[in-house]
């Protein structure tokens, strides 16, 4: 076998060659397009920042150029759908994603849109406009488009499975201020953040606040993305990516990844429930023991855990600044929902207050805008249900944990 053949199954990498081009076509920042060799296919990745006006023009002109057989993007089916859906918020059902347990995971979603939103607006471009380009072009060039990315749901969940309690807390605390942040990035600052050091740099600093956070958010998805690339259609592909992927599809594109193991959701640990049930049913067990020998005493009990689960649970509520009835309802369900797991105050007061305040189409509408400021999130009715649901639940665990330590205070005390 010839050393040619021996070095076609090979990868190899090698930056991309200043080309005379058109004007009109002229490609800014040559340097983010990194060309890759891999088993007789080439595979063109374009290292874009997502509210980046630049990385759409380079994305038109590479496509144009190179004219590929395929174009994959960094999205999935559910985000292809919101990015060329005009209605997709509109079209949403706000108690479908109550029922649905989604509430938290929609926070989550907006939280993350929210950053991107702003910066689009400082630049006046659309969020995901590259991808968007990355689209169109490969309809007008006729290239098979092919969504790369795993599904973001799977991704949250991976994350949020991985996480511990203070993990989660601090990544909802960095989530959510996000959202209120008046800080401003320069254009040259983003464009910046598509360089190979820049990136380098943040990938290292989230390594270090959130391990998990960065396996699954960055490194499982560089795999996946790698794989997708590699299967897609045709011998030569232009891939539209994040620039922070760039790195690792480089590493990752030479190994062959189970996309079924990297898509497979994580099965939820046993003890979570064993723990939930065992301290609904201590507490019963502790009250009703200490009302047969000491009635006044197991009544204390009693009225302890349900004012701290009502009163932590309606605060919540009311932080949120939900509808008297939804204050209430967590109120008087927290105490017996807290007895078992499966349920929530949160929902039923979610439920409560988007029956009162029903989110109208304009509030769908608007929820992109109205999540960059803290006046728009607290007062967009959707936001407000969602704020309901998790503050009250919030407050309902910390009677949990408040409730049943006086509980078993005035059990020993009186034992």
């Amino acid at each position: 076998m010839s050393e040619n053949e021996l070095n076609e199954n090979k990868l190899s990498i090698e930056p991309a060659e200043p080309e005379e081009i058109p004007a009109e076509n002229s490609i800014p920042e040559e340097q983010n397009i990194t060309r890759i060799h891999v088993n007789g296919k080439e595979c063109i990745l374009i290292g874009t920042a997502h509210v980046s006006r630049h990385s759409a023009e380079q994305v038109k002109a590479v496509i144009e150029r190179e004219r590929p057989d395929s174009v994959c993007v960094e999205l999935d089916e559910g985000r292809y759908q919101s990015i060329t859906d005009g209605k997709k918020w509109s079209n949403m059902d706000i108690f479908s994603v109550i029922k649905e347990k989604k509430a938290t995971l929609l926070l989550m979603n907006l939280a993350i849109s929210a950053f991107q939103k702003r910066m689009a607006d400082q630049f006046n471009i659309q969020p995901g406009q590259e991808m968007i380009q990355g689209i169109e072009s490969a309809k007008e060039v006729g290239a098979e488009l092919v969504l790369a990315d795993r599904e973001i749901q799977t991704t949250f969940t991976r994350i949020w499975h991985g996480m511990g309690l203070k993990g989660k807390a601090a990544l909802m605390t960095q989530l959510v201020g996000g959202v209120f942040t008046n800080e401003k990035i320069s254009e040259e600052d983003l464009e910046k953040m598509k360089q190979q050091d820049m990136i380098d740099s943040v990938l290292q600093e989230i390594s270090g606040a959130f391990p998990e956070l960065k396996t699954h958010l960055i490194d499982e998805r560089d795999q996946y993305l790698a794989q997708k690339i590699k299967d897609a259609p045709g011998e030569k592909v232009v891939a539209v990516l994040g620039a922070a992927h760039v790195p690792g599809i480089r590493q990752e594109i030479q190994k062959d990844h189970d996309l079924d193991a990297l898509v497979e959701k994580p099965q939820k640990s046993k003890w979570p429930k064993v723990v939930g049930w065992m301290i609904p049913i201590a507490v019963i067990a502790m009250i009703i023991y200490t009302f047969i020998y000491n009635p006044d005493i197991g009544y204390q009990q009693a009225l302890s855990w349900a004012l701290w689960h009502g009163g932590l649970s309606g605060l919540g509520a009311a932080l949120a600044f939900g509808h008297p009835l939804a204050i209430l309802t967590a109120f008087v369900l927290a105490p017996f929902t807290s007895l078992n797991p499966m349920i929530a105050a949160g929902w039923f007061a979610g439920f409560a207050q988007a029956y009162v305040k029903k989110p109208t189409v304009g509030d769908f509408e608007s929820l992109a805008s109205d999540v960059t400021t803290f006046k728009g999130f607290w007062n967009n009715k959707v936001t407000r249900v969602l704020l309901v649901i998790v503050l009250a639940n919030i407050g309902s665990s910390l009677g949990t944990f408040i409730g049943g330590l006086d509980v078993v205070r005035l059990f020993f005390q009186h034992l």
